[in-house]
């Protein structure tokens, strides 16, 4: 078996590198295209991109500079989810007095030995808006088993579409390659993003290259090359991420920096000391935080004055959550309106905060701005300011040594919390008196969510009585909060007893106000439920709450980490109270799995004594997120918790 594994991996290896290799012609299929009938490597893949090639470069095309971009791929449908493929779309951006164009599209569907190709009567062109429109076509006579391949000319007049490569998609890829050629007087930032390394990593410098007719000098160019074999496909199925676009392999090209063949140099790419000039110069953001005596004139005067720092802090902060409504919109560049906003008691986020950070200055606590990526905005480059990477700020406050992070847009926050949304590793803290700079987002630590249940079997009535407290703490807290916020108690109640099933009623439902908190909610529970006998042996799953009703982690491969956002705890304690003419048959295994690294551990633990029996199962996820290399380990742990919750059945019997 072990051998016969080992030659299948050769051929598919061999027919990777051959079908990367053979020369590609336009309306021809390889061998090695002919042959391809299965892909071993992703056996659910319903399509595989078989080539998929473009070339990028700059030409003079009227006394304009242009960007033009070939792209030629092919297709082989697998199943009958790939015939959705055959669909294309392909985006054209519009300016102010410019718009890109598309140029001999091409398209063949290959059966076998026959072809069917597209007519040009079939090629539309819709509208989005005002800034975009869309070539679209389908392909002719498509079938599970057809090759699809088409190619385009794309002509650009906008050099800052000079985008790059995207290597990974939804379609796992025998091979992809991206040629650009660009004039030494263009200069771009370039990064490679994601998980995946590349085959092919080639650039050289092509002398003479690029002219424009009526300029004497001539500009030399940088060749490159840049190639991936056997690239997976993104699957994004699962949850516990951030945005995909974090993780998808692809190149990014920025422009940097301009040099006109007159000598003249334009700079793009800025430096963050450029930033913060222009922010304290800025009408939106910048000329927002200096709405001080505004609201220093419509707040009560006590707000800003009465106790020490951090309860005038936290008043300021309650003031600010309970006076605005969030109107659901960002709006951190444009339409910032702190007095329309605080009048209208209505905000987006920029108008809610930067009304925060100034009364907060106005009390004399230093509070300044950080600028955010939200979790699904995607991670900020660090290695030079991006500004359309943020798309959130928040305020940041120091009070006796400790720091605060405040965001007042939500009214079920407490101080120092920040919504799940902003978990996103790191901000940028712009001190208009100093220079900005990077600070750690760190999560709420205390995040738990513990369960104790009471139940007492009854012979005589062939039922189970009992009772359940959840205590929920941190983020888990704020879930729960929002949950029963959104819900009538009869839906919210209705909802619980459909989780655990089974005939399983809540009698009685209290949550404790005394106990719960801005961090913590307690509910208690009273049930009956019933339960069934058969030649007098029960078989009775003590797990009436289940924290994971399914293993969230399936994937064969995931080349992209796990981030749960922070870390958590989850406790589970029954004691089941048995009828003296119960004995018990037979107790689930005790169990203990942990994670590498101290990333967290399962235990689940029985003991049992006269009349009673006690269950303990615990399930600790100590890091808020997991690298790729620990993504089996969290997937196999998974696995045994949804196997112990659904799997461990106590065996009674009846004497």
């Amino acid at each position: 078996m072990l051998k016969t594994i080992t030659l299948v991996c050769i051929a598919f290896i061999s027919f990777a590198f051959l079908t990367a290799q053979e020369s590609q012609t336009f309306g021809v299929l390889t061998q090695a295209d002919k042959k391809f009938t299965s892909y071993p490597k992703d056996s659910s893949a319903y399509a595989v991109v078989l080539y998929e090639k473009g070339d990028n470069y700059f030409e003079a095309i009227q006394g304009s500079i242009k960007v033009v971009k070939k792209y030629y791929i092919k297709i082989k449908i697998l199943k009958k989810e790939g015939l959705r493929e055959a669909n294309i779309a392909i985006p054209l951006f519009h300016g102010d007095q410019a718009t890109e164009e598309i140029e001999d599209i091409k398209a063949i569907t290959h059966n076998g030995e026959s072809q069917t190709r597209l007519s040009k009567n079939n090629i539309f062109t819709s509208d989005i808006n005002e800034r975009w429109s869309v070539k679209k076509f389908a392909f002719p006579n498509v079938n599970v088993g057809s090759i699809i391949e088409y190619e385009y000319t794309l002509i650009s007049p906008f050099i800052f579409n000079f985008q790059g490569w995207t290597f990974q998609s939804n379609l796992p890829k025998l091979y992809s390659e991206f040629n650009a050629k660009i004039p030494g007087n263009y200069f771009y930032n370039r990064s490679l993003l994601g998980f995946l390394k590349l085959t092919v990593n080639e650039s050289s410098i092509e002398k003479d290259c690029f002219h424009i007719e009526g300029y004497p000098a001539r500009a030399d160019c940088e060749t490159l090359k840049y190639a991936m074999k056997d690239v997976p496909a993104f699957k994004d199925e699962e949850g516990y991420m951030l945005t995909s676009k974090n993780y998808i392999s692809r190149l990014d090209f920025e422009l940097s920096e301009y040099m006109g063949l007159d000598g003249r140099k334009k700079r793009y790419t800025k430096s963050w000391e450029d930033v913060d000039r222009e922010f304290r110069q800025d009408k939106d953001i910048g000329g927002q935080l200096t709405k001080k005596s505004f609201l220093k004139n419509n707040v009560p005067d006590t707000l800003l004055t009465q106790g020490d720092e951090l309860t005038k802090a936290k008043n300021i902060y309650n003031f600010v959550k309970n006076r605005f409504s969030w109107n659901g919109d960002y709006g951190i560049y444009k339409g910032i309106r702190v007095k329309s906003a605080f009048d209208d008691r209505v905000g987006n986020i920029g108008e809610i905060n930067i009304s925060l950070i100034n009364l907060l200055n106005t009390a004399d606590i230093k509070t300044d701005l950080v600028l955010l990526s939200t979790r699904q905005n995607g991670l900020p480059k660090k290695s030079h300011p991006v500004m359309s990477d943020f798309n959130y700020v928040i305020a940041k406050t120091e009070i006796n040594g400790k720091t605060y992070l405040l965001d007042a847009s939500e009214k079920l926050l407490p101080f120092g919390m920040l919504p799940f949304r902003c978990l996103n590793y790191q901000g940028r803290v712009m001190d208009f008196k100093n220079d900005s700079y990077w600070y750690d987002i760190v999560p709420e630590k205390n995040n738990q969510t513990f369960v104790i249940a009471e139940l007492n079997l009854n012979s005589d009535a062939n039922n189970i009585t009992g009772s359940i407290k959840e205590m929920n703490n941190g983020y888990m807290a704020i879930h729960r909060k929002a949950t029963i916020q959104n819900l009538t108690e009869e839906e919210y109640l209705t909802q619980k007893e459909d989780q655990v099933g089974n005939d399983f009623e809540i009698d009685d439902y209290i949550l404790s106000e005394e106990q719960s908190n801005e961090i913590r909610t307690v509910e208690d529970f009273n049930f009956s439920k019933s339960y069934t006998q058969e030649n007098n042996i029960i078989y009775l799953n003590p797990f009436l709450v289940k924290f994971f009703d399914k293993n969230p982690f399936t994937l064969e491969e995931r080349n992209y980490p796990v981030d749960f956002g922070y870390a958590r705890k989850y406790l589970y304690t029954v004691n089941i109270t048995l009828p003296k003419d119960f004995t018990v048959a037979e107790l689930p295994k005790k169990k203990h799995a942990t994670l590498p690294n101290d990333g967290g551990d399962l235990q689940l633990n029985f003991t049992h004594k006269p009349g009673s029996i006690t269950l303990i199962f615990k399930l600790n996820l100590n890091n808020s997120h997991y690298s790729v290399d620990s993504y089996f380990a969290l997937k196999e742990l998974f696995k045994l918790v949804t196997t112990i919750q659904n799997n461990s059945l106590i065996v009674l019997k009846k004497v």
